[in-house]
């Protein structure tokens, strides 16, 4: 780290980022012929190609997982287009319908939780890092090229997206991907009781306070502690392209920490019928 600390201030920030996408693209080289020519992934750029402003003009929601989705009367969104992450199915008994769509990005996650996602209906958006976890045959999901490294928002999901920490932001470019003129963020709280570093891999003892459902990451669960200063950087990249663009990033979550995004009260995304 010292090393690193020592090469940033003695040169330039434009030959210290061209240096690190440099180093970045040599060290994903060996990915590559998968990334573009693995069936699996030319058929999920195929279907990719399909979805390319799909919902050109339409509005979109995307739902977190924190607890303040027990506070948000999610039967308002049935009808509307949604994206649900990671273990939002748990919530879809209850709820009578499940997401339109439906995404995940993280390793542990999606190991733990394969069975349960191969299950799901609807379409599914995973990291091509996850294929590892699925058996050969016929494409599971819809597979996207996501990376830690290299902060940028991808305007056209075929290409590489930067994960920012966190499934919301990957969902955020594919959401532009897909044509969305206003996407809505609802049970994002970016916020979480539990401390330690960011990123360290932990395992729960017990229920989970920091989620909609006590199951979500319960006792046994592998997860990872969020790193929210990494997602607001993500999120500033997402406000920025979607409002070049004449687009727009709006925030319904209940209570919700985030600041990067306007603010908008749920209740008055819909008709006084609805």
């Amino acid at each position: 780290m010292a090393i690193k600390d020592t090469m940033k201030r003695v040169i330039p920030a434009p030959g210290w980022t061209l240096l690190r996408r440099t180093y970045s693209g040599l060290t994903h080289l060996p990915d590559l012929p998968g990334v573009y020519f693995h069936p699996w992934r030319r058929e999920s750029l195929a279907r990719l190609a399909e979805l390319k402003d799909i919902h050109k003009g339409k509005r979109g929601f995307i739902i977190g997982n924190g607890p303040s989705l027990k506070q948000t009367d999610l039967t308002r969104l049935q009808g509307e287009i949604t994206f649900g992450l990671n273990r939002i199915y748990l919530m879809f008994p209850e709820l009578g319908f499940g997401t339109t769509y439906f995404a995940s990005v993280n390793d542990l996650v999606i190991e733990q939780c394969v069975a349960d996602i191969t299950a799901l209906p609807m379409p599914k958006f995973l990291s091509w890092r996850s294929r590892r976890f699925f058996p050969a045959g016929p494409l599971p999901a819809t597979f996207l090229y996501t990376t830690y490294d290299n902060p940028a928002f991808a305007k056209d999901a075929r290409g590489r997206l930067w994960e920012s920490a966190t499934v919301t932001y990957t969902v955020l470019q594919l959401a532009y991907h897909m044509g969305f003129d206003q996407v809505i963020l609802v049970g994002v709280d970016h916020s979480g009781s539990v401390a330690g570093k960011a990123n360290s891999t932990i395992v729960s003892q017990g229920d989970d306070p920091n989620h909609f459902d006590p199951r979500y990451f319960g006792k046994g669960f592998r997860w990872q502690l969020p790193d929210f200063e990494t997602s607001e950087i993500g999120y500033r990249l997402a406000r920025q392209a979607y409002e070049a663009a004449g687009r727009q990033v709006v925030d319904a979550t209940i209570g919700g920490k985030l600041t990067v995004f306007p603010k908008v009260e749920y209740a008055s995304l819909f008709g006084k019928d609805s």
